[in-house]
C-alpha cells in the first residue's frame, strides 16, 4: 500500500475521532436524552461543543478533496516526494487543527488550515509535474 493510501486511511480514523468528539461534546451540552431523539430544533451548540462541531464540518469539507487527490495519485501512479509530502502535510495539519479549534486559537488555527490546503495542492501538482 502506498504512503498516500496509508495516510488516507489514517485520515479516515481522524474523521471518526472527530465525529465521536463532536457527538459526545454535543451530548454533554444538550443531554443524552435529546441526542437519542430525532434531534429536531436543537439549540445551537456553544463553547467547545460548538467549536468541535465546526471543526468536524470543516474536516468534512476538505476530506473529499484530499481523498480525490489521493485516489488520482494512486490511479495515475504519480507517487513521489511531492504527493507524499502533500499527504503528510494534510494529515499532520488536520490533527493539529482539532485541538487548536477546540481551544479557540484564532490566528494559528487559520495558518494550520492553510498548511492542510497546501498539502492538497501539492498532491494535485504531483499529477502534472514531471
Amino acid at each position: 500500500m502506498s504512503t498516500e493510501l496509508q495516510i488516507l486511511a489514517w485520515s479516515i480514523v481522524l474523521g471518526l475521532v472527530q465525529i465521536l468528539l463532536s457527538a459526545h461534546a454535543a451530548s454533554l451540552q444538550v443531554g443524552y436524552r435529546y441526542t437519542a431523539t430525532a434531534r429536531e430544533a436543537r439549540p445551537p451548540l456553544t463553547g467547545v461543543a460548538g467549536r468541535l462541531e465546526r471543526a468536524l464540518r470543516n474536516f468534512l469539507e476538505t476530506f473529499p478533496l484530499f481523498a480525490a487527490a489521493v485516489l488520482l495519485v494512486e490511479v495515475t501512479d504519480r507517487h513521489g516526494s511531492l504527493s507524499r509530502i502533500g499527504a503528510e502535510m494534510y494529515l499532520a495539519a488536520r490533527i493539529v487543527y482539532v485541538p487548536l479549534y477546540a481551544a479557540a486559537a484564532p490566528l494559528i488555527r487559520s495558518l494550520v488550515w492553510n498548511v492542510a490546503t497546501v498539502g492538497i495542492m501539492l498532491m494535485l501538482l504531483a499529477l502534472v509535474w514531471p
